[in-house]
């Protein structure tokens, strides 16, 4: 191989091994390669280890008869050959046919064993039409564009795994975060309810009738807060297991915005809410379980933007309903907004704020029952919208 053959090569090889995803780097391969190893399709197939069958996982099509979709142009029966058989198949078609409609007829198949993690799992296969035969340099280019494929599909599983295991990390960390956040939160409710219940009970202390009412409102107050915390953790485990049972009727999202508004003024007047409403039909949905959703992000607004005037837009467009609930505080990292719906995750840096992290999975999953999408736009500095998009007319779930 001479010089300007082994630099080309290379150059080819940097390319490929550039290319983030696996299949726009066969496609760099294949095509760059094609100058030396004309071919008309490529595919890739892979055996499924419970199965045993066989599954295309890659195609492309480069040559004459682009439009053509025949199991045999694509070689599937060629590829189980050599998965069965662990070798190179070079397979000629064994009748001559004529004209430009019989050479798809003229198909000339080469297929490489392809060896995964050293377990034999797939198939590469060539196809030319209508000829020439494969010479033994093509037949050597060809091999090592196999070895490459190998490579490109074993980095994809890496890929893969690592993706899996930093996901499994992520949720441990958020586990161990929420094991301590939630001992926090349970134990401050329960101070309060021990340390005035015992000072009420205390004997040598007559405490006035305006001293007692005002400990018992305590009381009371924290006793609410404990059951909501309590509440959330049991919801959360009961839409993460998928036994929540939902009841369906027809709602009309603007009036229960407007309720759940209200009540969140009744405690919190310093709020200031205003709308943007446009004129809406109902909706197919769970009205409790809505309003929960409701709750919840007025909840968030009054946590993480005090002070701050909370706007809420209703619209429609096309099949769905949209409604965005903005406000102006500080917002979020960007590098945080596609966490925040996580079960158990707070962003960091707010662990002043109370929380346990369990609002927004909990809004997604009803959002998701519902056949809606629910989502986040923030950045800091600028404020943070959350949008509910839910189908006008959805399915009883």
């Amino acid at each position: 191989m001479d010089a300007k053959t082994l630099s080309l090569l290379h150059d080819i090889f940097q390319e490929v091994q550039q290319k983030q995803d696996w299949k726009t780097a066969l496609d760099t391969l294949f095509v760059s390669l094609r100058g030396s190893f004309v071919f008309d399709n490529v595919a890739i197939y892979l055996e499924e280890s419970d199965t045993k069958s066989v599954e295309g996982v890659y195609a492309r099509a480069v040559g004459r008869e682009k439009t053509a979709e025949a199991d045999s142009v694509w070689g599937e029966g060629v590829a189980t050959d050599v998965i069965t058989k662990g070798k190179m198949i070079v397979k000629e078609p064994t009748r001559n046919f004529t004209g430009k409609t019989g050479r798809l007829k003229l198909a000339y198949l080469l297929g490489f064993p392809l060896y995964i993690g050293s377990k034999l799992s797939g198939a590469l296969v060539f196809i030319r039409f209508g000829g020439p035969a494969y010479s033994e340099l093509h037949i050597q280019i060809a091999a090592l564009q196999a070895f490459w494929a190998t490579a490109l599909i074993e980095r994809r599983d890496l890929q893969e795994v690592r993706a899996q295991m930093d996901s499994v990390q992520r949720q441990m960390r958020l586990q161990d975060d929420f094991v301590s956040t939630i001992t926090h939160e349970l134990r401050t409710p329960l101070g309060f309810i021990k340390g005035y219940s015992t000072s009420l009970l205390r004997l040598d202390t007559v405490w006035d009738e305006a001293t007692q009412r005002e400990f018992l409102n305590i009381i009371d107050e924290e006793a609410d807060r404990l059951a909501k915390l309590i509440e959330d953790m049991l919801e959360s485990a009961r839409l993460h297991s998928k036994t929540v049972q939902f009841k369906f009727s027809p709602v009309r999202i603007d009036s229960l915005v407007r309720d759940v508004a209200t009540r969140i003024n009744t405690y919190h007047p310093e709020l200031n809410i205003s709308f943007e409403l446009q004129p809406i039909p109902p909706i197919y949905g769970d009205g409790k379980r809505l309003s929960q959703v409701f709750e919840n992000l007025f909840s968030n607004a009054i946590k993480y933007a005090p002070n701050s005037e909370l706007t809420i837009s209703i619209s429609s467009a096309a099949n769905n309903i949209c409604v965005a609930f903005s406000d102006k505080g500080e917002g979020i990292a960007t590098e945080y907004l596609p966490f925040v719906f996580e079960r158990f995750y707070r962003v960091p840096g707010e662990r002043t704020v109370t929380g346990t992290g369990l609002g927004l999975y909990i809004c997604r999953q009803i959002i998701m029952a519902h056949h809606g999408t629910i989502w986040v736009e923030s950045a800091l500095g600028s404020g943070t919208t959350f949008f509910i998009e839910l189908p006008i007319d959805g399915a009883e779930v």
